[in-house]
């Protein structure tokens, strides 16, 4: 660590211990990154990861929050910002700047992240929508790679889908079209959404936009509308491209079986697969894309954040620095600086208010070497640099590069409103446009309590 010229003043200020809440990683992923960081920082004793379960999860962590005893570190998702901002402490400008958080990570991070220039959480991973496909049914129909273009996808699925005498469908070319029987599908109508060009809120004006008309060339067409249309067609049986269905297995099911040639899903679901059907020759492919438009993916994931309002620490011992709550907030966003971001040639660790420098060891990256053991695709553009050819998480971390979401005040119940919008065009409970407008009114009131 010599070489920066930083002067160490009275390392050991105080004794101050972090409580990190997590989801679906075990402690071992933190092991190296929490002994690394107590060897350059002394003055934290201890951090703590503790797993917790995604079923209660923000219940749980509203509950402590509420108390003043939560964790100071905690997982938000991406479009939980607008619930969470009055819960969380953002960085302070000594210790993490806009400018770095911008330039380390991808654009989707920035955007869904900081706000009015105060960073608010920082992430490891991001994740975004891949195409699974099974290999054999591929060969099979004569198909020799995976459709880039949602055109190409069009013609695959009609190969691939077979339909017998009767009307049923044997074997689906993708499972696609249905709200109820499709993992994750309401994210894959943001995508398609997305890619269309669809402004999806007014956030500033408090309204939803995505049922909008737009002039495009002297002709008026609405993207959002033009997208539901699309992805509730491979639902309708008077469809050329009909290929699912509400009665179909479940769509992880149904292509693990090898009854589904095609399905969108996240990186996670590779292992999911993986031991359901340990023989299944499938593969992951980029997300399809429309000719002549911006590539665009639809981004899921986690950052980490800092709470606010923690109930006091303790007094502090004769001869050490009084533990408040800007010490423990400082203390906490110098961990998750180290802990995500892009190391430097001379990285300081400085906590103003105790008075101490220290300089972080250079050669040890703890992004790295947590995604090189959980295999994730990174939130860092210069880690997808080097995922970007990875034959199991390539295709994920390479779209991180292009990846967006939306200002979501109430992710829950816009997701509802969204598969329930899917369900009604699939029953013909309304036309795609009559539907696209009464849920736009729906969030716009959400947007609006």
């Amino acid at each position: 660590m010599g070489g920066c010229g930083c002067k160490q003043i009275n390392p050991n200020k105080y004794s101050m211990k972090l409580e990190v809440w997590g989801l679906f990683d075990n402690q071992d992923a933190f092991f190296d990154i929490i002994e690394n960081y107590r060897r350059v920082n002394p003055n934290i004793s201890d951090i703590s990861y503790r797993k917790m379960s995604p079923d209660t999860y923000k219940k749980d962590l509203l509950e402590a929050l509420a108390s003043g005893q939560g964790p100071d570190i905690f997982l938000i998702q991406n479009n939980w910002l607008p619930a969470f901002a009055d819960k969380i402490i953002p960085a302070p400008m000594a210790v993490l700047t806009e400018q770095k958080f911008r330039s380390d990570f991808v654009d989707v991070v920035a955007d869904d992240f900081l706000n009015q220039g105060k960073i608010y959480a920082a992430p490891l991973s991001v994740d975004t929508l891949g195409l699974y496909y099974n290999k054999d049914l591929f060969n099979e129909a004569g198909i020799t790679a995976p459709p880039q273009k949602w055109s190409e996808f069009m013609e695959d699925v009609k190969r691939l889908t077979h339909v017998d005498n009767t009307g049923n469908i044997t074997k689906s070319g993708a499972a696609i079209g249905t709200a109820y029987n499709i993992n994750r599908s309401t994210d894959i109508l943001n995508l398609l959404m997305l890619q269309n060009g669809t402004t999806m809120v007014d956030p500033l004006a408090r309204r939803a936009l995505f049922d909008q008309i737009v002039k495009n060339g002297g002709q008026s067409l609405s993207p959002g509308e033009n997208a539901l249309n699309f992805y509730t067609q491979f639902a309708n049986n008077n469809s050329s491209i009909y290929a699912w269905n509400p009665r179909l297995h479940y769509s992880i099911d149904a292509f693990s079986e090898g009854s589904a040639a095609m399905m969108l899903n996240y990186s996670w679901q590779i292992d999911t697969i993986a031991a359901k059907a340990p023989k299944l020759n499938f593969a992951v492919a980029p997300v399809p894309q429309l000719p002549n438009m911006p590539a665009v993916n639809y981004a899921n994931y986690w950052g980490y954040a800092v709470a606010k309002n923690k109930t006091a620490y303790d007094s502090a011992q004769a001869g050490q620095v009084a533990l408040t709550d800007e010490v423990r907030v400082n203390e906490a966003w110098q961990f998750l600086k180290f802990l995500t971001t892009r190391p430097e040639a001379a990285i300081n660790i400085t906590t103003n208010v105790a008075g101490q420098q220290k300089t972080t060891a250079v050669n040890f990256d703890p992004a790295v070497n947590y995604l090189e053991k959980t295999r994730k695709p990174a939130a860092r553009r210069d880690i997808i640099q080097i995922q970007k050819n990875d034959p199991k998480i390539g295709a994920f971390a390479a779209q991180n590069l292009f990846a967006k979401s939306w200002y979501e005040t109430d992710p829950e119940t816009i997701e509802v409103i969204f598969a329930d919008m899917i369900d009604k065009v699939n029953r013909g409970a309304g036309t795609p446009k009559e539907v696209i407008q009464a849920a736009a009114s729906q969030v716009s009131v959400i947007m609006n309590r």
